[in-house]
């Protein structure tokens, strides 16, 4: 997700966000524990996505 993109989301969507990305972060962990990960790149996107959209976050609540 590109910094564009979540300037332009409501806190509600950051928040249907955040939660849909830990839900997948959480299956990706499984899969790294079961060998059947394809890219094991996507564990550190995703934090790092999240991380961006809790940021963002607090930046439109301090606002």
């Amino acid at each position: 997700m590109k910094k564009q993109e979540i300037k332009k989301l409501t806190k509600d969507q950051i928040f249907k966000n955040i939660d849909k990305l830990k839900k997948n972060l959480f299956n990706l962990r499984f899969q790294k524990i079961n060998s059947q990960i394809t890219n094991p790149a996507k564990i550190g996107e995703t934090k790092k996505t999240i991380a961006r959209l809790k940021t963002a976050l607090r930046g439109k609540i301090d606002a």
